[in-house]
């Protein structure tokens, strides 16, 4: 490559980065409400089998999925409700037909009920990308009477909007509440963004992805407990937000909830902190910091 044609590229990637960051809007001096110093969400993505499914894993990878629904999604709703916290649940529409008692059980408790895709994934053609969001939309109303506020997905912001989306939890280029428009500079929306450093997933998968064997990793809770309450810590020192990113097939495993339970105890000793569902906090950001 010539050094011209070097300098040129550079110059296309440059641009492609200024356009990415024109799009997005952190909230300067971000405020949370009086008496409080951090606020923590913990969201499930209620998957179950069906991205096992999509990546055409291995039945014991899709039973490992099944778990989740049976009795992962359960151990965790109970654990979650003795703290009193009530949680964000991504969940796809079809998840609604294969474990709506879960779901109805969430809904009672004053869990929120968000999408997550119909079934996992967000088809390219517009017109069935509409038809898949409107399936999970009457689907989630169904089991939780109400229509979803909230999306962790990559479904177009003007779709979103027109539906009465008010945020979205997809997105990991800060650490605090923000706002993100369309690459159209169109359709801003909060944006509530996670981490796979507090992603479960990340550390008590094997097989996750398609990794090969020498990239399998099943850490004991122990080590994910210092990294998650370490993680907490910077935060709070700071004064701050996290977006614990959760799987009932995986942190629905007797261990792990027990870790969760004891990450939880350390948090609530400590003044301050706020444990909101993503719908909350986005209309906070919405009411403090309007767009």
């Amino acid at each position: 490559m010539t050094s011209a044609a070097l300098a040129d590229e550079v110059e296309q990637l440059k641009a492609v980065a200024l356009a990415y960051e024109a799009r997005h809007f952190p909230i300067p001096d971000f405020v949370l409400p009086p008496g409080v110093r951090m606020a923590v969400n913990f969201t499930l993505d209620f998957d179950a089998m069906l991205a096992r499914r999509l990546a055409n894993e291995p039945p014991m990878q899709l039973a490992k999925g099944e778990f989740g629904g049976r009795i992962g999604i359960w151990r965790l709703l109970e654990m979650y409700e003795a703290h009193d916290i009530k949680v964000t649940i991504f969940t796809p529409g079809r998840i609604c037909e294969l474990y709506p008692e879960a779901l109805r059980r969430a809904a009672r408790a004053g869990h929120e009920i968000a999408d997550h895709m119909w079934e996992h994934h967000v088809p390219k053609d517009k017109a069935l990308e509409e038809d898949h969001l409107l399936k999970t939309i009457a689907a989630l109303e169904r089991v939780a009477g109400r229509r979803p506020v909230g999306t962790r997905s990559e479904h177009s912001p003007a779709l979103l909007r027109r539906q009465g989306f008010i945020y979205n939890s997809s997105t990991s280029c800060t650490y605090t509440p923000l706002y993100q428009d369309d690459e159209n500079g169109m359709n801003r929306m909060v944006q509530l963004p996670v981490h796979f450093a507090i992603d479960d997933a990340m550390y008590f998968s094997a097989n996750w992805a398609g990794s090969k064997t020498a990239a399998q990793r099943l850490l004991d809770p122990d080590e994910v407990f210092e990294m998650w309450r370490s993680a907490f810590w910077h935060q709070y020192r700071l004064g701050g937000y996290l977006n614990f990113m959760l799987h009932p097939f995986v942190s629905g495993r007797a261990s792990r909830v027990d870790m969760l339970e004891r990450l939880i105890v350390e948090m609530k000793k400590l003044p301050g902190v706020w444990f909101p569902t993503c719908e909350d906090l986005a209309r906070h950001v919405l009411a403090r910091h309007p767009a």
